[in-house]
């Protein structure tokens, strides 16, 4: 899915459609580049430490079970999972030897890339949830995702394979991308989970979050907090963007000087946890990004 799956207002973000479900992830990571994408490498740091965390509180370590949702080519997958950077990520595709390459010679060499990257603090299980099909494979291919979904939960019914897979997940994770959750595939991920809700990490771009996705989680049993300031997520691809997103960040309460004012859309990182594990995050060795972070 893309940074604009069901925005407040339509004509929210720039969507590129033409880098998202393609063969390899190429196009993907040359665009977050060209356009600074920073929410990913703020984001993913928390996600790992609310892993940790979660796994502690569960007793889990080793058999975590996490759900990347709207996990494109598996970019939240590859940071948590690998001692790899956005910016290492970035340089990567800008070899030359990506410009001539076919889809299956960078399948390869990605695969061979990631595996010698590994990181072994992290031994959750992670499938991924995204419509782009291609995109998904990709991710499966390289060995990013254990398993992975080409679904919409919006428009049908979870198949029997990702309805097991949500049963037993511990952790959903969400980076800046389709509003917060969007409230009615949140409810139905969080009504086909098991008896011990997962936790919850998401990082949405100010003025694409919901209120009724707090509810929903609260309806579930889910406490919700905030984490940290404001970060950036992207620069905005020009004038008419920018405008459309302070827009936005107002209309949902937001005080944009000094932050989309800057030419940047900022994300927020929220945390939901059932309500029994719900503790103060002070003690994680957790580095919260804070206004305009990069």
């Amino acid at each position: 899915m893309t940074d604009a799956a069901a925005p407040q207002n339509e004509d929210f973000v720039t969507i590129f459609d033409d880098t998202y479900n393609q063969p390899d992830c190429r196009a993907y990571f040359r665009m977050m580049d060209d356009l600074d994408y920073r929410n990913q490498h703020h984001a993913t740091a928390v996600f790992r430490a609310a892993l940790k965390e979660m796994e502690r509180v569960r007793g889990v370590r080793g058999s975590a079970r996490v759900i990347d949702f709207a996990c494109s080519y598996g970019v939240v997958t590859a940071l948590m999972r690998h001692e790899v950077s956005l910016q290492d990520m970035f340089a990567r595709y800008r070899e030359p030897r990506f410009d001539t390459a076919v889809p299956e010679e960078v399948i390869k060499w990605d695969r061979e890339w990631l595996a010698g990257n590994r990181r072994p603090d992290v031994t959750a299980h992670f499938t991924g949830i995204d419509v782009a099909k291609n995109a998904v494979a990709y991710a499966v291919d390289v060995g990013l995702l254990d398993e992975g979904y080409a679904e919409d939960l919006g428009a049908a019914h979870a198949s029997a394979g990702l309805q097991a897979a949500l049963g037993a997940c511990d952790m959903i994770v969400e980076c800046g991308s389709v509003a917060y959750l969007m409230p009615d595939i949140l409810d139905k991920m969080l009504s086909m989970a098991g008896g011990e809700k997962p936790w919850i990490v998401t990082s949405p771009i100010r003025g694409n979050e919901r209120a009724q996705a707090l509810e929903v989680m609260r309806d579930h049993g889910l406490e919700v907090e905030v984490l940290g300031g404001p970060f950036r997520h992207r620069r905005f691809e020009g004038e008419d963007e920018q405008a459309r997103a302070i827009e936005n960040a107002r209309a949902a309460g937001h005080e944009t000087d000094g932050v989309e004012s800057t030419g940047h859309f900022h994300a927020q990182l929220f945390l939901a946890r059932p309500a029994q594990e719900a503790k103060a995050t002070a003690h994680w060795p957790i580095d919260l990004p804070g206004p305009q972070v990069r």
